[in-house]
Formats: structure tokens, C-alpha cells, sequence
């Protein structure tokens, strides 16, 4: 009975997930649209060391279904073939498909948001969309996302997608920190609505924004100094008071952010040292983060190991076997909405381990970000 109520907290986590939490919508299943309805489109990819990805994007992209699109590549002073790749890439569907060689960084200004200025300034499309270098899109999104965009009068839509996980560190820790996310942030489309610009959270891999709402807030002017521009201009939206919208589309935008774990690494390690210094953190604090993930994910089955070998006595034994099969299901269950393995969730204490280091990382490097060849020194 004692083991039972001591694994109270990890049922707790079940009804969370089940009672709290909450999904994003889908975008609307449109599959096609009236071309008298349709606005110009701008398509801007801020690409810098992208030679690995820019084919997929823009070979993708080019086929979209979309009456009135163009794309701009803004090649953020790639040391690779970013360019040169994407210059082989034929329009397709698209109006025109432009390749800009980036201008050198003005004073304060941070790479991202100044490659996304210089494509926004090379467009008179009435809707800018700006999408990461390491996305694929399906033919229907951007018309899916052009009718949302109509259907919720919104000044800013943010598309979710499906994350590509096919390496064995990838199901392991991507995982791990996208839940760690949904305790921070269990309804993000309330996130979106609330009056407290404070709560902007936004994921640059797909945004579609009114040209005129984005020249009205200031454009990326506005996040310029930001490292983390995308929730950075959510919040801009928020704070001049217009409609941010959030949707999710699975089925038809990918995006594999990390293919090692040096990658995943130094990626979320930027990711949550700069959520942190911009007031917004992507989890809860560091040490909460660090302190619940060991509780939780850690502990359990270590002493389960050491029950197994005769320490602690049936109380202990009992505890911890119930608690890593709680640990086991969650993970599992969650893997598989996923679309990962979910027999992947058997090694969730080594993902842990590698989200404990990630979260100490973060801490000690806090204000020193170093990422594609350029080093930022940003401050809260």
C-alpha cells in the first residue's frame, strides 16, 4: 500500500497529460482555393550552411498546389553550397524562385532576422510566409494555411509540424524535451489568445504573417536583436494587440531539426538558454527542470537496480518497478503521438541523463551562444 501511494506523483503526470493538456488543432483539410480569394504569397527562407537541407525545402515548396506564390532564398553568407544548390532548383508552381546573396550584418543586428528583413523588403506579396531551411512542405499547405489564415482574421499563423525522429538519440531525447515543453506550456493555443503578450510562444519553422500587420509592428526590426526572433516576434504581435494564431499540420509540413547528439546538444542547448534570457523559457526553470527529470526519470530506476540486487527490501522493490512501468507507458503513449517507435520509451533514463547535461549546459553557458560559425554574446 506504501509503494502504491508514493507512486501518486507519476499517476498525477498521467492525468495531466490526459486532463490538462491539451492538442493543438488541425489546419482546416482545404485542398484547393478559389484563386479570386487567393493573396499574393511571399515564400522567404532564411538559409545560412544549408547545403544539407535547401534541395529538400525548396524542391517541396516549388510543387505546392498554391495559385500565387513566389520564394525567396536569402543566403545568410553560407560558407557551403547553400546558394549554389538552391540556384539548381527550377520554380515549378512558383512565380518566380529568387536566390539573394545576404548584405553583411548591420550593427545590432543578429543573423536570422536580418536575412528574414531582406526577403521581406524583396516582396510586394500581400502575405509573407517565412519557413526554415530544414522543413518540407506538403502541396496543400499553403493553401490550407492561406484559408486559416482568412477563416480566423488572424494578423500572425504559426504551423506546428511533424518532427522527423529516425535516429536512435533522436527518439530518445527529442521526446524527452517536447515534454518537458507541454508542462510548460500545456495549452498553446490559449498561449496564443491570452491578453499577456508575455505568453507568446512561437516556432519559426512555418509563419505566415500579413504583409501590412508585419510592416505595422515593425517587421523584424522590431526582434532584431533577438536570437530567438520567431517567439520574440510572437510576442510583438501580442504586445501591439493583433490576433496570433496556432495550428498544427502534421500531415503535410515536416522538419527534422537534429541528426546527432552533438546536434541535439548544442541546438536545444541554445534553444533554452536564450528562451530564458528572452523571459520567456521553452521549459520551466533550469533547476526545476534538472531536479524533476532526475526525481522522476533518473531515480526510479536506479533504485529499482539496486532492489533487484537485495537493497531497500520489498518496499522499495515494489515502488520502483510500479514507478518505471508508470515511466515506461508515458513515455510510450507519447513516442507514439509522436510517430516514433514507442518501444524506444524501455531506454527513457538515458534520455533523461542526456536532458539533465543539455539543462547544466544551457546553464553554464548562459548569454555565450555560438551557432552556425557566429558566436552571440546576449544578454536578458
Amino acid at each position: 500500500m506504501v509503494s502504491i501511494l508514493l507512486a501518486l506523483p507519476w499517476v498525477g503526470i498521467i492525468a495531466f497529460l490526459l486532463l490538462i493538456v491539451k492538442p493543438v488543432r488541425q489546419l482546416t483539410t482545404i485542398t484547393s482555393l478559389d484563386p479570386a480569394r487567393a493573396p499574393s504569397v511571399g515564400v522567404i527562407i532564411p538559409a545560412r550552411n544549408e547545403a544539407e537541407n535547401i534541395e529538400d525545402c525548396l524542391a517541396s515548396l516549388t510543387k505546392s498546389r498554391y495559385p500565387n506564390f513566389e520564394i525567396i532564398v536569402v543566403d545568410d553568407r553560407s560558407v557551403d553550397r547553400t546558394a549554389e544548390l538552391a540556384r539548381t532548383i527550377p520554380p515549378g508552381n512558383a512565380k518566380r524562385l529568387v536566390v539573394m546573396e545576404g548584405k553583411a550584418l548591420p550593427e545590432g543586428w543578429l543573423g536570422k532576422p536580418w536575412a528574414c528583413k531582406q526577403g521581406a523588403r524583396a516582396t510586394s506579396a500581400e502575405v509573407l510566409v517565412f519557413a526554415d531551411a530544414d522543413t518540407t512542405h506538403g502541396d496543400k499547405l499553403l493553401s490550407r494555411s492561406i484559408t486559416e489564415l482568412q477563416n480566423t482574421d488572424a494578423d500572425l499563423l504559426n504551423v506546428l509540424g511533424f518532427q522527423v525522429m529516425d535516429s536512435f538519440w533522436e527518439r530518445l531525447v527529442q521526446p524527452q524535451i517536447f515534454l518537458s515543453v507541454l508542462f510548460r506550456h500545456p495549452d498553446l493555443e490559449r498561449s496564443a489568445r491570452s491578453s499577456q503578450w508575455e505568453d507568446g510562444v512561437a516556432n519559426g519553422q512555418f509563419m505566415l504573417m500579413l504583409h501590412t500587420s508585419y510592416e505595422a509592428i515593425g517587421g523584424h526590426e522590431s526582434v532584431r536583436d533577438r536570437v530567438l526572433e520567431d517567439l520574440a516576434l510572437a510576442q510583438v504581435v501580442k504586445r501591439c494587440g493583433r490576433t496570433f494564431v496556432i495550428r498544427m499540420a502534421m500531415d503535410d509540413l515536416t522538419t527534422r531539426m537534429y541528426q546527432s547528439l552533438t546536434g541535439l546538444i548544442a541546438g536545444w542547448s541554445r534553444l533554452i538558454q536564450m528562451g530564458a534570457a528572452q523571459g520567456q523559457p521553452l521549459v520551466a526553470s533550469f533547476g526545476v527542470v534538472t531536479i524533476t527529470t532526475l526525481c522522476f526519470w533518473v531515480v526510479p530506476p536506479l533504485m529499482l537496480m539496486l532492489a533487484l540486487v537485495g537493497f531497500g527490501g520489498e518496499t522499495l522493490l515494489i515502488w520502483s518497478a510500479l514507478v518505471c512501468a508508470l515511466s515506461i507507458g508515458i513515455h510510450a503513449s507519447f513516442l507514439n503521438f509522436l510517430g516514433a517507435p514507442a518501444y524506444y520509451a524501455v531506454f527513457y533514463p538515458l534520455g533523461s541523463v542526456v536532458v539533465i547535461y543539455i539543462m547544466i549546459r544551457s546553464r553554464m553557458h548562459s548569454g555565450d551562444v555560438e551557432w552556425k560559425g557566429r558566436r552571440y554574446k546576449v544578454s536578458n
